[in-house]
């Protein structure tokens, strides 16, 4: 077998140690932008001069850089949006704290009561010759680790919205000096969410691990059982803060856009518009909030799959420290290689015009799936032993350390090839989408068709990818292979995020350079910025769902070991009504998710029509509109409406648990996992597709938009309703259904020995 080259002493340093440098470098991306100066002077201009310095203008000055009155109205909008986000996130944490509190007694109860709330020590289920720790034990820990997942995962989503409405208004005024400015600021801001969550999410476990070992000594099955409720606690919150916040920004935006744009013919986030501020609160608290949880889930899900799995394996039969977390090196790995990859971006070279965004935030993608290749095989030879045994389902599986780095490098290309496929599929620069835009010219009915049409066949290729990757994986190390995979996926998570949070910040830099006058060509080069970030978002759903996939894949093998059962059986009626109603579950859910946009985008359009309608001199922009009220409907429905969706998820494992048993419960997981991905990179390229057709008809940018434009025609009108379709496709069914996959699997895997004991019910009568 052999010993890892890497001692345990130099792991318990590396781990903390990465995770600190990555806070550090988030802590300094804020303050370097911080100095751009939400004030009217020129210290706007103050700090190092020479490239990427604060001295020198890469475009002409705007007249009126100076301009007193622009600057105080760009920090109150700023202000206007955080207060806005602040308190929605408040609100919303409020409801989920009771949820919180309430579902951790919950997971107490049933896990304490496998063995009748019993102190004495129990044989091990995977080895009848050892004794480990009591039941009991386990409830209080996993409790905890399930409380702190929670806590981790509700810090993450809400410094992220910090960050995001701190640097809007910044990225405005950057955007008069140069496409290149506005440009290295919005993504310093996505850079400080990244580094902040990998960091935290990291930290976090690995604290958690050594505390909870000073309890289970050398009892790591026991140990490692109790931390999944670390995941769970993660993926819980970030379904509320997705499905919450997606249904918040897309009632807002469905609503400014159908009543402004389409029937009062006003410019995108137009300060007449009543409902514009909720606009672009939403953006932060779906986009950045929601997405920050649901990455931070998926990484703390498939951490804790694969501790699961080792813990039952050689690693965790022998003791073996270093190779144990593993899971931990690569991710340690992974924030010092993104660190890398983030200063390509905004030190190493500079933008200078418009076309050279959307290249740059491709290069992230690929020199950090690049580094972390070569990151993963030093990993892999040092910190594992050159062979070892993988528990495969009763069995121990001899695996070489070089099938191991295979196993992540095959999830990290994977992910890559996710992402490109994505973007094909939903940026303006490439055929699928042009081809939408261009059916605008008979109306909406061909561009809805078009743009669904395109949403089915942009699932193929991802679909392939992750089939080659399960395949590969599960050949080389089992569901540990799975496990790693997934984590390979995620282990550029800090770069991915950045991308992700950087779409947001530019759109709100838009809106706010609308609101407050700006010249047209400063909207022109946030629009820019928000074209590729529109693209950008759209990859990141797509690393998100794929991740998802291979992450609920791990979960379901950690579940299968765990519950003792042998073979999942299709051809068993108690499996296959499993799987079909598994299946089912994404369309209920999703069916859940649009209707409450739809209903809350009706009260949102009754509002701004009546707005319009009632306070005189509005359209003439001589009265201020009522944003407060919009605001408040947002907020209102949002919480309303997210609880069924959420009550749905995080119920039909205990019912079918506990009625059914785990059979019936493997068979539900296997079907919402094989619908769920189908459905949600469908529906997310969908809509994504169908907002850059429209942002194409109004930049005006080649010959054949110019053909479909202005803004303002027959063509745009029906790009904007395509637009308003997808608005909830792409931002709260699509998005929230990793999470219900995820959520689902591994809410299983933690309340498993409940349900081998007690579950089942029904068919014990």
């Amino acid at each position: 077998m052999g010993a890892a080259i890497l001692p345990d002493l130099a792991t318990e340093i590396l781990i903390p140690v990465c995770a600190v440098i990555g806070i550090a470098f988030a802590l300094f991306q804020w303050f370097l932008v911080s100095k751009v100066k939400l004030s009217s002077a020129r210290d706007s201009s103050s700090g190092a001069p020479g490239k990427n310095g604060y001295n020198d203008y890469l475009i002409e000055e705007e007249e009126g850089i100076n301009d007193h009155n622009v600057v105080i109205k760009c920090a109150e909008i700023q202000n206007a949006i955080s207060e806005g986000a602040t308190s929605f996130l408040f609100t919303e944490y409020k409801y989920v704290g009771i949820f919180m509190v309430a579902f951790a007694v919950l997971i107490f109860l049933f896990l304490g009561s496998v063995e009748g709330f019993s102190t004495s020590y129990q044989r091990c289920t995977y080895d009848e010759t050892k004794m480990c720790k009591p039941a009991l034990a386990t409830a209080v820990f996993s409790t905890v680790s399930f409380l702190l997942g929670g806590i981790t995962s509700l810090i993450s989503g809400f410094l992220g919205m910090k960050i995001a409405t701190y640097a809007n208004a910044r990225t405005t005024l950057e955007a008069r000096k140069g496409v290149g400015k506005a440009f290295i600021t919005a993504f310093r801001s996505g850079a400080v969410m990244g580094f902040l969550l990998a960091a935290n999410g990291l930290l976090v476990l690995y604290i958690a691990i050594n505390l909870f070992k000073i309890y289970y000594g050398d009892d790591w099955s026991g140990l490692f059982e109790a931390i999944t409720g670390y995941g769970l606690g993660g993926s819980s919150m970030a379904l509320f803060g997705r499905v919450g916040g997606g249904i918040y920004t897309k009632a807002a935006d469905v609503g400014a856009d159908l009543v402004g744009k389409v029937e009062r013919n006003i410019p995108e986030d137009d300060p007449r518009n009543p409902a514009v501020i909720a606009d672009n609160v939403g953006d932060n608290v779906g986009d950045i909030a929601g997405m920050g949880s649901d990455l931070f889930g998926s990484y703390a899900e498939s951490s804790c799959a694969a501790l699961v799995v080792a813990s039952i394996s050689s690693f965790g039969l022998n003791h073996e420290f270093t190779a144990m977390l593993y899971p931990l090196i690569v991710s340690s790995v992974g924030i010092l290689v993104c660190l890398l990859t983030t200063l390509f971006a905004t030190d190493f070279f500079e933008i200078k015009a418009v076309k050279e965004i959307e290249p740059a935030l491709k290069k992230q993608l690929i020199i950090s799936t690049a580094l972390m290749t070569i990151g993963i095989a030093i990993v892999s030879w040092i910190a594992l032993p050159s062979s070892f045994t993988i528990f495969n389902f009763g069995a121990q599986k001899d695996v070489k350390n070089w099938q191991l780095f295979l196993c992540v490098a095959v999830g990290l290309w994977a992910g890559l090839i996710i992402g490109f496929v994505t973007e094909y599929y939903t940026s303006n620069a490439y055929s699928p989408v042009q081809d939408v835009a261009d059916s605008c010219r008979t109306g909406a009915a061909t561009n809805v068709i078009f743009g669904l049409a395109l949403g089915y066949k942009s699932v193929i290729i991802p679909i392939f990818a992750i089939a080659i990757s399960i395949f590969v994986s599960f050949s080389f190390a089992a569901m540990y292979g799975i496990a790693v995979a997934a984590l390979g996926m995620l282990s550029t998570i800090a770069t991915g995020l950045a991308i992700d949070a950087y779409g947001p910040i530019s759109d709100n830099a838009g809106g706010i350079a609308e609101m407050a006058g700006m010249s047209h060509r400063i909207r022109e080069r946030t629009d820019a910025l928000d074209a590729a970030g529109n693209t950008t978002a759209a990859i990141g759903k797509g690393f998100a769902i794929g991740s998802a996939a291979l992450v609920s894949l791990a979960l379901f093998g950690a579940f299968v070991s765990r519950a003792a059962i042998s073979t999942v059986d299709v051809l068993t009626p108690k499996v296959f009504i499993g799987l079909i109603v598994g299946a089912m579950l994404p369309y209920w859910f999703s069916a859940m998710t649009m209707k409450s946009v739809g209903s809350a985008a009706l009260k949102m359009v009754e509002e701004v029509r009546r707005q319009f309608n009632t306070i005189p001199g509005l359209m003439e922009g001589t009265a201020k509109p009522d944003y407060a009220t919009c605001v408040k409907i947002s907020t209102d429905a949002s919480i309303k409406e997210m609880i069924p969706p959420g009550a749905l998820v995080m119920l039909t494992p205990l019912v079918v648990g506990i009625l059914f048993g785990v059979e019936t419960l493997s068979g539900v997981l296997a079907g919402s996992l094989v619908s769920g991905v189908q459905i949600a990179i469908s529906a997310s390229n969908t809509g994504g597709a169908w907002d850059n057709a429209k942002k194409y008809i109004e930049a005006g940018a080649s010959e054949h938009a110019r053909s479909l434009g202005p803004k303002g025609s027959d063509c745009h009108k029906a790009a904007v309703i395509g637009d308003t379709i997808g608005d909830p496709l792409k931002d709260t069914s699509g998005p929230s259904l990793n999470i219900l996959i995820k959520l689902m699997a591994v809410e299983s895997l933690v309340f498993a020995p409940f349900f081998a004991t007690h579950g089942g019910l029904l068919f014990k009568i």
